[in-house]
């Protein structure tokens, strides 16, 4: 809250999703890592085959969360709503565990 306080511009809290990437030596293996990966719940995966056939499966969560705080320095948003925020995103990193 202090450091808020002292902003002169414009702060966002952010949360980032899980993201793991694996490199696959066939095609047939991302396949089957991207289904079981759609089947937990990783709704942002995908597979991506590189110039040189380079396969990479991403694994992605979903669990993302970005919200503005202050603008101009102003804060927009209560201290309550912030220790909301920390817990939400904390609930979402331990999700991604």
């Amino acid at each position: 809250m202090t450091a808020l306080e002292k902003a002169t511009g414009d702060v966002v809290f952010k949360f980032e999703p899980f993201v793991l990437h694996v490199l696959c030596r066939e095609l047939q293996d991302a396949q089957l890592l991207h289904s079981v990966a759609i089947d937990s719940g990783f709704r942002n995966s995908g597979i991506t085959v590189g110039r040189g056939g380079k396969i990479t499966m991403a694994v992605r969560s979903t669990h993302c969360l970005e919200v503005p705080l202050s603008h101009k320095g102003r804060l927009m948003v209560s201290e309550e709503y912030i220790e909301f925020l920390v817990h939400v995103a904390n609930q979402k990193m331990e999700e991604n565990m």
